[in-house]
Formats: C-alpha cells, sequence, structure tokens
C-alpha cells in the first residue's frame, strides 16, 4: 500500500506572542515542523505535502526538498487545509496520514505502528490517540459501548459528560486516500468555531457504514502540541532527555544529563563525557574519549578524538585529536587547532590555524594568522589583524618562538625558527634564526628614590 503523509503548518500560532511563525520555533536546534517532516520521511511515504499559509515562504525554506508544498489561503479549520491538497493526492489510491506541524516530538515508531494498524484492521479512518492525565483543550475521543469510535469532540463542543472522558486525539489519523477527499466535501462549519473540520470525516465515514477505528499510544508526551511558550519549554524538555539517553545508549557519559543541552543534529562518539551545564548546538561532531567539562559551549564546530575543553566555546571552530583548550577561552569561526595543539586559558582565536604541538599559553588574541608547528606563543601576546580599514595576515613557521606581551602587527612574517624577544611590536619580517627585538632600550636612574624623598609625593608610601 502507498503512503502519503499531510503536514499541516499554515496556522500563524498567535499565542505564542512572536514575530516568527509558530511551527518554527526550534525544539532542541531544529524548527518543530521539521522535526515533523523529518519523523514522517523516516517511514518512508511514497509523497510528503505540507499545507502552508503564515509564512510560507519561511516554511517552504526549511523544508526545501522534504515536502511538496500547497497553500491554504484562508484559515478556514483542518479540514479545509486537507482539502486544499487535493490536488496533489485527491486521485491517488492508498492510505494518507495527516499530522501538525506544531507536534515535534511524535516518533517515526509511533508513526509506523500507527500506518500498521491502520493497514491491519482495513479501517477507512484511523485517529491515533492517547490517555491524557489532565485532557483538557483536547478533543476527546467518544465510543460506543462496543468501545467502536463514534466521534470526536472538540472542547468548546463537549457536554458535561463528554468531557470527562481522558482518552484524547492527538491530532494525527490515518485515512483511505480516496475516501478521505471524498468525505471532506461533505464537512460543514456548523460548530462554535465556524470551522470546517478534519475530526467529522471520521462521523460521515461511520454514518456511511464505513470502518471508523483508533491505535492508541502509550507514551503521552509524544503528543504534546506546541500553542505557547510554556509548551515549547515543555517540548524542548521531553526532546533533550530522550536525545540524551540516545546518546548514553550509545556510549556516552554525561555527568548530570538533565543540565547537558544538546541539539538533536549533534553526533558524540562513544567514551566521551559531558558535564553539567554544557552546550553543544547545531552541526557538531566531537570525536570519542573526549572531555567536555562544566560551562563549555560549542556550536557547528569539529572535535576529534581525545579532546579536553574546559570551560571554553567554540564557534565554527576545528579541534584535531589530542588537543586541549581552556578555561575560559574562545574559538571564533575558522578557527583551526592542528593535532597536539594546547590552548591555554583566557585565548580568542580567530580565522587562524595553531599548527601541530604549537602552545598558546594564555591571555592572547590570535586572528587571521597561521602558525606552523612546535610554535609557542607567551602570555599577553597580540596578532594584530585590523587597521581600521581591513584585516590582513600573519605567518609564523615552525617551532618560532614569540615571547612574552609581543605584538605582531600584520601583515608580517616570522619565520621558521626565529625569535621574537618579550614586549616587542614586530613590523617587519623576521627571518629564519634571527631574534627581534624591538623595545624602546631600559634606562636605570641613580639615586630616584631620593629625589623622591625630598618631595612632597611621597604620600603613597
Amino acid at each position: 500500500m502507498k503512503k502519503f503523509v499531510v503536514v499541516l503548518a499554515a496556522g500563524k500560532g498567535t499565542r505564542m506572542k512572536s514575530k516568527l511563525y509558530k511551527v518554527l520555533h526550534p525544539v532542541c536546534g531544529k524548527p518543530m515542523v521539521e522535526h515533523v517532516v523529518d519523523a514522517a520521511q523516516a517511514i518512508a511515504p511514497d509523497q510528503v505535502v505540507t499545507v502552508v499559509g503564515n509564512g510560507a515562504d519561511d516554511v517552504k525554506r526549511v523544508l526545501q526538498g522534504k515536502s511538496k508544498f500547497v497553500l491554504q489561503e484562508k484559515q478556514l479549520g483542518t479540514g479545509d487545509a486537507v482539502l486544499t491538497t487535493q490536488s496533489e493526492l485527491a486521485d491517488k489510491t492508498g492510505a494518507t496520514l495527516v499530522i501538525t506541524g506544531d507536534t515535534p516530538l511524535f516518533t517515526s515508531q509511533t508513526l509506523q505502528k500507527l500506518f500498521d494498524y491502520h493497514q491491519k484492521k482495513g479501517n477507512a479512518a484511523t485517529v491515533l490517540t492517547a490517555q491524557a492525565p489532565d485532557p483538557y483543550g483536547y478533543g476527546r475521543i467518544i465510543r460506543d459501548e462496543q468501545d467502536n469510535v463514534l466521534r470526536i469532540v472538540e472542547q468548546k463542543d463537549g457536554n458535561s459528560d463528554e468531557l470527562k472522558v481522558k482518552e484524547i486525539n492527538t491530532g494525527v489519523f490515518c485515512f483511505d486516500n480516496e475516501q478521505l477527499f471524498a468525505a471532506l466535501k461533505k464537512v460543514n462549519n456548523d460548530n462554535a468555531q465556524g470551522e470546517y473540520y478534519l475530526t467529522d470525516v471520521l462521523e460521515i465515514l461511520r454514518n456511511e457504514g464505513q470502518r471508523v477505528g483508533a491505535y492508541k499510544m502509550h507514551d503521552f508526551s509524544e503528543s504534546l502540541g506546541v500553542n505557547d511558550r510554556k509548551a515549547l519549554a515543555q517540548a524542548t524538555k521531553i526532546m533533550q532527555k530522550r536525545i540524551n539517553e540516545e546518546h548514553m545508549q550509545n556510549g556516552v557519559s554525561f555527568v548530570d544529563p538533565d543540565t547537558a543541552y544538546i541539539d538533536a543534529s549533534v553526533k558524540i562518539a562513544c567514551d566521551t563525557t559531558i558535564e553539567a551545564n554544557v552546550v553543544i548546538k547545531g552541526t557538531t561532531e566531537i570525536g570519542s574519549n573526549c572531555l567536555i567539562t562544566s560551562g563549555s559551549r560549542i556550536t557547528n564546530s569539529k572535535i576529534g578524538d581525545a579532546v579536553t575543553i574546559t570551560s571554553s566555546t567554540l564557534e565554527e571552530a576545528e579541534m584535531a585529536d589530542h588537543t586541549d583548550i581552556g578555561p575560559n577561552s574562545h574559538l571564533r569561526p575558522q578557527a583551526i587547532i592542528c593535532s597536539g595543539a594546547h590552548i591555554g586559558n583566557f585565548v580568542e582565536i580567530k580565522n587562524a590555524t595553531i599548527g601541530t604541538n604549537s602552545k598558546v599559553g594564555h591571555l592572547t588574541y590570535i586572528g587571521d594568522a597561521t602558525l606552523g608547528s612546535g610554535v609557542n606563543v607567551g602570555c599577553g601576546t597580540i596578532f594584530a589583524n585590523f587597521d581600521g580599514v581591513k584585516k590582513d595576515h600573519t605567518n609564523v613557521g615552525d617551532c618560532a618562538f614569540i615571547g612574552s606581551g609581543a605584538t605582531l602587527v600584520a601583515p608580517v612574517n616570522v619565520a621558521d625558527h626565529a625569535f621574537v624577544a618579550a614586549d616587542s611590536t614586530i613590523t617587519k619580517d623576521v627571518g629564519r634564526h634571527e631574534l627581534a627585538i624591538a623595545r624602546g632600550r631600559q634606562v636605570n636612574k641613580p639615586d630616584y628614590w631620593q629625589k623622591l624623598a625630598l618631595s612632597k609625593s611621597t604620600d603613597w608610601q
């Protein structure tokens, strides 16, 4: 049987109180609607169609290559939204799953089980349900004495007995595709909202003698719909727990998984340890046997094996095998730390390569530079790369020694095995094996204390 998926993503989401359209709010680094489409894609459907409306261009941009799109020009309800897909799906034979774009926690396993149940039972429609501890706000599943599904009653339309029911509609359905579109044309908007409800299709099909069923899933938390910031935080917490548990199953150690915040797209190899209060975002990849200590924040970076990151920040940077950094250092975009290099505390590196086994100990800024292997950079060194108009490059050769407090004014080249004396300001190239000294000559004034003692300015004693 062919499988189709319709994702409803046309709403604005006014309760989010945001300029960002609801389905684009991120959960663990990925827009909600992308979580939904990725879960749907994982069950290998023949086609995915997303219904867009508010923020249509932005939604299309996020889902480009993952879905086809149809436009719902006016938001007249879920039934009307699905009906807008008829140009793509109405003439097809198979089963169609309908899911909303603000439910990021559904797993592909649950969606596959719904499809399988729907096909096994030969239903015209199957609704995915769950038992809710507090069903307020959800549509209720109304069954007859034989446990058959009669209809779904929305919160605003239910009577007192119907609203006591705790089995709720998760907003996910599976339909026989041809019967779905035939029934949608019979849906009316005679309800409190004046909208065309997709849920009315179930009652229409049942009245026509078709089989309508329900598949009750075990984990209610998957069904969480995000309509406001509180629900967004709840969804993020649930997703974060799921992500961290998956990493732990794959051999990653967490000192305190409740306080480690890992985006869905992050990859971490086995035997790496993540301490508390660590944030790892974007497309970051971390190798094996690494240690990421408390307070570190890593974004879109690539980390090799046996790397130690101590309370530091990395953005679009690379650290090769057997390197270390921190505490309190910052790798900015295009910082590349080669194998065996050491980056100490309070160091900032941007658009620079630090060569194999080189050392940048502390209190240093390196920007727009290339350092060879075995280089030593002393404390308090500055690579002065910006003249107020443009940025220039500095090259430092293999085994060069840069003394503490030096300033290298780009563009400048320091050759292999060259030396820069402490506190020097280097504006000219330094050749191989040369020592560059560029500072004022020291002058000692004898008997200076006696002159001060005879003056009136001795209060500081």
